[in-house]
């Protein structure tokens, strides 16, 4: 690739030649000579950029989906984020992983050969804390997996890799499953220790807590479907109308979300001065009559009306009306 000079540079080169400090004739024959670009054969590029850019967006949605995965399942708040796409063969891989850890390996059916999933000790520790009711510790020292704890995270790991189906689907159907969970590196060769593979790390923070998740993914697993890992297929794919099965899987999770529900009983304005002279027993009247139905929040808009009574021992409310929508639609009664 030609490099570009800036004025400096040339006016420096031109000097040389007037003064003969550079001979004409040296420089046209080191022109002809055949540039050489070094190449390490030990550690090849398999994976082109675009194709490093394609699986950051796939992986980008998947980290979408995790959070909300988590968030629901440990009861808090949970942040992931891509922290890196990378190449790099897998003995650097096997090397930089803790002894011990979580290392799950997966099968990626119909695509050949199996990948890793590595949750580090600090996430994997915290989330069996939460799932068995604690606040989310984690060990002073990092130790192996007991089997009941091994049972539980190979559970959760399974609804882990489940994911993978919703983010590679513009790409290529997957029926990822757990193989095995294995605490040693050593013990985990999937594939020759000189094979390139993407390494994909996923920053994980709970709570105070920061950790990383790692998907490593060696070449041969995704060699069948490399022509498919480009940006122009990525978006041409994502852009078509969503089958009836996404739809259908789409309805099923809105279905399944919470929303706060909220009965509006009645208003009245009362003076600061009467608000501190309250006492228990207290009766304070309200705009809402007695047989005029009350309003009921879903969120923060008004969706029904109704009216209060008992369901056996409990305070409950009997749907009236559904009240207008945001399209004019008349009341359903």
């Amino acid at each position: 690739m030609s490099e570009v000079l800036s004025q400096t540079e040339i006016d420096a080169l031109l000097a040389a030649l007037t003064s003969g400090s550079v001979n004409v004739e040296d420089l046209k024959e080191e022109e002809k000579k055949k540039k050489i670009r070094v190449y390490n054969f030990k550690r090849p590029n398999k994976f082109s950029k675009d194709q490093l850019n394609t699986l950051s967006n796939i992986y980008e949605n998947y980290a979408r989906s995790l959070t909300t995965y988590l968030s629901a399942l440990l009861r808090t708040i949970v942040q992931i984020n891509v922290l890196s796409v990378e190449q790099l063969t897998y003995e650097e891989f096997i090397r930089s992983i803790p002894d011990p850890s979580i290392i799950n390996v997966v099968s990626m059916d119909p695509l050949p050969g199996n990948m890793i999933l590595e949750i580090s000790p600090s996430v994997s520790f915290m989330m069996l804390d939460r799932v068995f009711g604690g606040a989310g510790q984690v060990p002073e020292k990092v130790r192996s997996l007991t089997e009941i704890e091994r049972t539980v995270m190979e559970l959760m790991g399974q609804k882990i890799v489940d994911l993978f189906r919703e983010a590679w689907a513009t790409i290529v159907p997957l029926s990822p499953r757990i193989e095995f969970i294995e605490s040693n590196p050593q013990f985990t060769q999937i594939t020759s220790p000189s094979e390139m593979v993407v390494l994909i790390s996923l920053e994980t923070r709970i709570f105070d807590s920061v950790g990383v998740i790692n998907i490593c993914i060696p070449y041969i697993t995704l060699e069948p479907i490399i022509s498919k890992l480009s940006v122009q297929f990525w978006y041409s794919t994502a852009a078509r109308e969503r089958s009836p099965e996404s739809i259908d899987e789409l309805r099923k999770r809105v279905e399944k979300a919470y929303v706060p529900v909220r009965i509006i009983l009645g208003y009245t304005t009362v003076t600061v001065a009467e608000l501190l002279e309250l006492q228990v027993g207290d009766v304070i009247s309200l705009e809402t009559r007695i047989d005029q139905p009350l309003e009921v929040l879903i969120g923060h808009r008004a969706k029904f009306t109704g009216r209060p009574g008992l369901v056996g021992n409990r305070l409950g409310l009997q749907i009236t009306s559904v009240l207008r929508n945001d399209n004019g639609e008349d009341e359903d009664e």
